[in-house]
């Protein structure tokens, strides 16, 4: 008997009104794929709870903004930025609390989980890098055209920023149809974040995640 069954998600247009899917099931790779594909993210590991919100935000791709100051320090280029070099690094600096960013719920778990994600090629890392020293990252999980933010952070003032803008530059390239960051905070409003239905957000990922792509 499989140790870790993968449950079979609920219609999450069925969801309760905040968005709660399920509860249970695992945070195995199949069991997160499962959820990814079907527009659900867990939140908590005991037990395992599974959302779906709506409204859901997202950046258009096409409508990523960059104020002055930000263009500023890219075209400066103080950071070396890698992709897929440090995605653990990464994770677990996003699990640490900081003024503006809520970590708790990245438990040792979700590491682990998403780790393994990572090391069968489902979830990626942008990183930041000053005097060899690791000062941002964002991370997240990719299937077919459809990329999900999870969480980013920074060390040093926008590097987080930095990070996102070299996310939403090679998702652009590659071909990317949807780039889900779940909710809207006032620093992604800045940056061009914008709430869709859920139903929309479905159906537009029905499509994005049947279509081959790379990171």
């Amino acid at each position: 008997m499989d140790p870790n069954p993968t449950i079979i998600f609920p219609d999450p247009n069925d969801a309760e009104s905040r968005g709660l899917v399920a509860v249970g099931g695992n945070l195995s790779v199949n069991q997160l794929l499962e959820a990814y594909r079907h527009g659900i993210f867990p939140w908590t590991v005991h037990p395992v709870t599974w959302w779906s919100p709506d409204p859901r935000a997202i950046i258009e791709l096409d409508g990523f903004h960059m104020s002055r100051s930000l263009l500023g320090v890219i075209h400066r280029g103080p950071f070396v930025v890698t992709r897929n070099k440090a995605f653990r690094e990464v994770i677990s600096n996003c699990a640490v609390p900081g003024p503006k960013r809520r970590g708790v719920w990245i438990t040792r778990e979700f590491i682990d989980a998403y780790t393994k994600l990572h090391e069968q090629g489902h979830a990626h890392s942008i990183e930041c890098w000053q005097d060899g020293k690791l000062v941002g990252g964002i991370y997240g999980v990719a299937i077919g055209r459809f990329f999900a933010g999870e969480s980013m952070f920074h060390r040093v003032s926008n590097a987080s920023k930095v990070a996102l803008y070299y996310l939403v530059k090679n998702l652009r390239e590659r071909g990317y149809a949807l780039f889900d960051i779940q909710m809207v905070t006032s620093g992604t409003q800045a940056l061009g974040a914008v709430e869709i239905s859920r139903r929309e957000y479905l159906q537009r990922l029905e499509k994005a995640v049947k279509q081959a792509c790379r990171f």
